[in-house]
């Protein structure tokens, strides 16, 4: 049997036998790009019936059909932790992107802080780019990345169910430690310029905040936030053994 080696995202339903009409795009990465034909194996996924190898029926690059035959996996949801970013220049806010869907997390917020870079975002690019990674490493949901919002706004509406890792420089020295609890979490990464004193003081008044230390060094943003994801991950995420 033909071994699938390209996954796709698609928004239609999985199951057994169903056949599911790819988009022009996706189509013409498979015929024009790929150069498969009829009969050529793929994986697809859809962020809720897992992952299905399925069989590519009707080639064409403007348009084509697979059917799905078998799933290779079931649907395995990330960890329940969100990661708030404020951000920065376009790369490294797409790396950030990338790199919190690579490592695990549900749901990505950007923020708006008083010393964030940017004043916009293009959400549906940045989705895009959660949809690429996704495909990428083999997850089998894609996390939603949101619209920008005001930090002040974010921290009005928490729940104070949800725990929120605050990231602040100012803790830089410190040993990197995060005590292990169980229910839902999220991060929070600043700008490079840092939280003002009035965020900073909001923060600490909030009961559900907790300020983290990323060890000896004031680390640039997207390394915060690998950092960060991977410490959670480590101590309270699906990372631990038998999690």
């Amino acid at each position: 049997m033909t071994e699938a080696k390209i996954r796709l995202h698609v928004d239609h339903p999985l199951g057994d036998g169903q056949a599911v009409p790819l988009s022009e795009g996706q189509a013409h990465y498979l015929t024009g790009v790929m150069r498969l034909a009829a009969g050529a194996a793929v994986l697809l996924f859809n962020g809720r019936d897992g992952e299905w190898r399925a069989r590519l029926t009707i080639a064409s690059r403007r348009g084509a059909v697979v059917s799905c035959e078998v799933q290779t996996r079931a649907l395995r949801m990330p960890p329940d932790l969100w990661l708030l970013f404020a951000p920065i220049k376009k790369a490294r806010t797409d790396f950030i992107v990338e790199k919190a869907v690579e490592l695990g997390v549900r749901r990505i917020l950007p923020v708006q802080t008083r010393h964030t870079n940017s004043d916009r975002i293009r959400q549906d690019r940045l989705q895009a780019h959660a949809l690429e990674a996704a495909e990428q490493c083999g997850a089998t949901y894609v996390p939603e990345v949101a619209e920008l919002a005001p930090l002040d706004r974010v921290l009005a509406d928490w729940s104070q169910d949800r725990r929120l890792y605050w990231c602040d420089e100012a803790a830089a020295g410190q040993p990197a430690s995060l005590a292990p609890a169980n229910g839902p979490a999220a991060i929070l990464i600043g700008p490079e310029g840092g939280f003002s004193v009035d965020e900073a003081a909001r923060l600490r008044a909030n009961p559900a905040v907790l300020p983290l230390s990323l060890g000896p060094r004031i680390l640039r943003a997207d390394t915060a936030a690998v950092a960060a994801i991977t410490l959670w991950q480590a101590s309270c995420g699906d990372w631990r053994g038998g999690a």
